[in-house]
């Protein structure tokens, strides 16, 4: 078991989820927090079996920061 960092967003229709540090694309999605959040560790683990464990790189993802800026 690893520890994986998810992001979590709170859209009008719904929630959201994706882990950082994972080579490649993992969406998960729900109504509510906790079904995104049982979504995305249901694709990762999916991705993980397909891809194999060297998608995780926990080297690559020291710390995660959520920045603002204008555009």
């Amino acid at each position: 078991m690893k520890n994986i960092k998810i992001i979590v967003e709170k859209h009008p229709d719904g929630y959201i989820a994706y882990p950082l540090g994972i080579e490649g694309v993992v969406v998960g999605e729900g109504d509510s927090y906790e079904e995104a959040l049982a979504d995305v560790k249901s694709a990762i683990r999916f991705h993980i079996e397909t891809f194999g464990e060297k998608v995780l790189d926990p080297e690559s993802l020291l710390d995660a920061f959520v920045a603002e800026a204008v555009v």
